[in-house]
């Protein structure tokens, strides 16, 4: 593919630099798609429906006006009222704490090489196990989910801080804290069946299933196909140039020679959607509430290590991909930095970054002083810093702009304004954030 790529470009093979051997040529792969189930998708992942109060829907954190994120660091779920930093917590419903990640951005998620989600990839792929995935929820997981894409879609309603809501607050929130999950009875049940009960959803489904009940997984395997639909970004300008060699703008072009080259990005940023798939450890600041069991006192987020209990796993998180990364603020697992350019200064010296850094830097409305009790802790920070993996770069400021430039150059328009766009009205008739 390499000397392939490199003759259609017009390149002497002997001029290419060390590096171009690693460009991502190769297409990525994504499944074939029904329209029907698309349109069905659509509707769900815009429908309050499936939360627990019937106020959140999947777009509430995941919106096209944000590049399908929420355009804050940690965001609010159930209990509260607004879109973006203008949501704020309702005062007859107060939320129980932000939500402890940073909302990630949805693009390209269809392509077949995802098979790992979640900052901490606490759900995979993994043939071992009878679904075929690995979830939180082990061997009482549900069997039938088309791909983990599809599984993955769903865990946020099993959230309270997401979608589930408060202590007997709803059904849906009875049936979670009870640890009624699946079968008869279970949260996802009773899900599927409010779906059931609104007459257009089951017209849709009956194209989609049949006449059969709908099931859980039917409700994810269509939120799934219209996430693979909707926001496929392979028309960037960085496409174009692998794909038919149409050059970038020539700060652009500087920047992949030094993302691909001296300032090593492409280590871990590697392949078409420059993502190993893989969990690093990058003195990666942490503010809010942190990840803990809610009988824990810890604010805290020790990444991969909560799901396999490796030490050498402490604070490290998965590699996020980069396609329309310029649009997709706040960075970081914790949404640390509000910047394109802090995130990248911080990978010039992560520790140094580290031990600097201050919440200004973050996009936090409501912002609590609980918010930075890790990084008021010596102890933690000096855990967070020793666990670092990556060393230090030396760039000077016009090197980071080239950078940045090809950071840049991964944007394509089209995947941002997305394929089929808001729906106007759901079939629950419930509100639609628009």
């Amino acid at each position: 593919m390499f000397r392939v790529s490199f003759k259609a470009l017009g390149l002497a093979l002997m001029a290419a630099p060390v590096w171009a051997a690693d460009l991502p040529f190769e297409e990525p792969v994504f499944p074939a798609v029904d329209a029907a189930q698309v349109e069905l998708g659509q509707l769900l992942f815009y429908d309050p429906i499936l939360s627990g109060s019937k106020t959140v829907s999947c777009a509430t954190c995941h919106h096209p006006k944000f590049a399908t994120g929420d355009g804050v660091s940690l965001g609010l779920g159930d209990g509260a009222n607004g879109l973006g930093p203008d949501r704020v917590a309702d005062p007859k419903n107060l939320p129980e704490q932000r939500i402890p990640r940073n909302a990630p951005p949805l693009f390209n998620l269809g392509a077949t090489e995802f098979t790992v989600f979640f900052h901490d990839g606490r759900l995979e792929e993994d043939a071992t196990r009878p679904s075929g995935i690995r979830t939180p929820l082990g061997s009482e997981m549900e069997m039938g989910f088309a791909s983990a894409l599809s599984a993955q879609s769903m865990f946020p309603v099993l959230s309270a801080d997401e979608m589930a809501g408060h202590y007997s607050e709803n059904d849906i929130s009875q049936a979670v804290r009870q640890g009624l999950i699946t079968g008869p009875g279970g949260a996802w049940d009773r899900l599927s069946q409010r779906i059931e009960a609104i007459p257009e959803y089951r017209t849709r489904f009956d194209d989609v299933i049949g006449d059969k009940p709908i099931h859980f997984t039917d409700i994810s395997d269509a939120v799934a196909a219209f996430l693979d639909f909707e926001w496929r970004g392979v028309a960037s300008p960085f496409d174009l140039y692998l794909r038919n060699g149409t050059e970038m703008e020539p700060a652009a072009m500087r920047g992949m020679d030094l993302f691909y080259g001296k300032a090593g990005c492409a280590d871990c940023h590697a392949g078409r959607f420059q993502t190993d798939h893989d969990f690093h450890a990058i003195a990666m600041p942490q503010i809010g509430p942190g990840k803990a069991a809610r009988f824990e006192s810890h604010a805290q987020d020790t990444g991969r290590m909560r799901v396999t209990g490796d030490v050498q796993d402490a604070y490290a998180f998965r590699t996020p991909p980069l396609r329309n990364v310029a649009q997709t603020a706040p960075y970081g697992h914790g949404g640390a930095y509000a910047s394109l350019e802090a995130v990248v200064r911080h990978h010039l010296d992560p520790v140094a970054s580290l031990r600097s850094y201050n919440i200004g830097q973050a996009i936090m409305p409501g912002f609590d002083a609980a918010d930075m009790r890790v990084l008021n802790d010596p102890a933690e920070v000096d855990r967070i810093a020793a666990a670092n993996d990556l060393a230090p770069v030396n760039l000077n400021d016009a090197e980071v702009d080239d950078i940045l430039a090809f950071l840049h150059a991964l944007t394509d328009p089209q995947s941002i304004r997305g394929a089929l766009g808001i729906p106007a009205t759901v079939p629950s008739g419930l509100p639609v954030d628009q």
